[in-house]
């Protein structure tokens, strides 16, 4: 029984899924691009955050390990993305001050350059994953100290290695590699995914949709995982780690495993956030960053993939869209709206944060998810009135 609804459920979300890809789709083709660009951005960004903070749940919500690392790993995968991924006639525009790059290859050329399909699809692709796991081999390294600490420990250990790496990676002795404190540019982006005619204007757009079709993928194969046995062992690492450990759980195997699996997707986000900025530069992933991907899986709910997900599109059309008119000034009547100035949009939404977190303590769904929310309450038993006798 149990196992058909779990097949129904699978079903249910995968049907879900791909009629949200169809959806995009639609609206991208449909709506003017340049009218409706807030609405396109705020997408795009959107699935990108949701990524990194159910990646970052999947450590925090469901393992229990507090980590302020996600910026750092973010850096790490947009870096490795976006060295893999420029043009090898690009090279030389884009690290000018060093007399050009150190990397004399491109993933998209090996495969016939970005401007073929299999050499745009498969470059891309391949530099994600490479992005994933150069930050699940540097994870892996400093777990091996940093994962002894906890609590607040792990948190300010994490959090000094993101301020660490993105001083490095400016580094001027790097600059071959990394171009220094310069933005590396020239590389794919979601727009390239963009089908152009002979004319070279847009016919199709499917810049959102590579978007969210690699979140969903990367996101399903975090659901599986916490499905899974070693997602049970994460859980009971998070309830009780001295019952954990006396049920044959190992703690230190099983930490590193989710803090490098963590680190894997958060590096793939930085990836993707690369490709949705158009350029990836150290001093962009700051601790203020991983301040919001925490903020979102806090309003989501801790140990939430839903929630994380509704959470990070959310927060990013709050504050990137819907909010946007509070920084203009606007005249009523030709009187001026008081306070309606550049800043002010961010002011509302800090008074905005604050309420949702005081009225939804553990967040929108809670530990819930959005299979939940449509399965019937158990009816309470009624006892017969001849149960009692006496």
């Amino acid at each position: 029984m149990l196992q058909q609804k779990s097949k129904k459920g699978a079903f249910l979300a995968l049907v879900f899924v791909a009629a949200l890809l169809a959806l995009v789709v639609l609206l991208e083709n449909t709506l003017d691009p340049t009218k409706y660009i807030l609405l396109f951005t705020s997408l795009k960004k959107g699935a990108v955050y949701a990524l990194v903070a159910v990646s970052m749940n999947l450590l925090n919500g469901f393992t229990g390990l507090f980590s302020l690392g996600q910026a750092g790993f973010m850096l790490l995968g947009a870096y490795t993305y976006a060295i893999l991924t420029i043009p090898v006639e690009s090279r030389e525009s884009v690290y000018y001050l060093y007399g050009g790059s150190a990397v004399k290859f491109s993933l998209p050329d090996l495969f016939g350059g970005a401007d073929t399909v299999p050499g745009l699809v498969l470059g891309v692709l391949i530099a994600l994953i490479l992005a994933g796991c150069v930050a699940a081999v540097v994870a892996w390294l400093i777990g091996l100290p940093v994962l002894r600490l906890k609590s607040d420990y792990l948190a300010i250990a994490t959090l000094g290695f993101g301020e660490i790496i993105r001083a490095v990676f400016q580094w001027d002795k790097l600059g071959p590699v990394t171009n220094g404190a310069n933005a590396l540019k020239s590389f794919p982006t979601f727009s390239s995914f963009n089908i152009t005619g002979a004319d070279g204007q847009v016919v199709f757009r499917l810049s959102t949709f590579v978007a969210f079709l690699i979140a969903a993928v990367c996101i399903a194969v975090i659901v599986l995982l916490i499905n899974s046995s070693y997602g049970r062992a994460f859980k009971a690492i998070r309830e009780d780690e001295i019952a954990a450990e006396a049920m044959g759980v190992n703690l230190a195997k099983h930490k590193r495993l989710a803090f490098c699996i963590s680190s894997f997707f958060a590096g793939v986000g930085g990836g993707m956030f690369a490709m949705f900025a158009n350029q990836a530069q150290a001093k962009t992933f700051t601790t203020a960053m991983t301040y919001e991907i925490l903020l979102i899986v806090v309003i989501g709910g801790i140990g939430s993939v839903s929630g994380s997900t509704i959470a990070a599109f959310l927060y990013v059309a709050a504050s990137e869209w819907w909010l946007r008119f509070l920084d203009s000034e606007t005249w009523v009547f030709g009187v001026k709206v008081p306070f309606l100035r550049t800043g002010f949009r961010m002011v509302v939404f800090s008074i905005i944060i604050m309420i949702v977190v005081l009225f939804f303590r553990r967040g929108l769904m809670g530990s819930k998810e959005l299979p939940d929310l449509f399965r019937p309450r158990p009816k309470k038993s009624v006892r017969k009135a001849g149960e009692h006798n006496g």
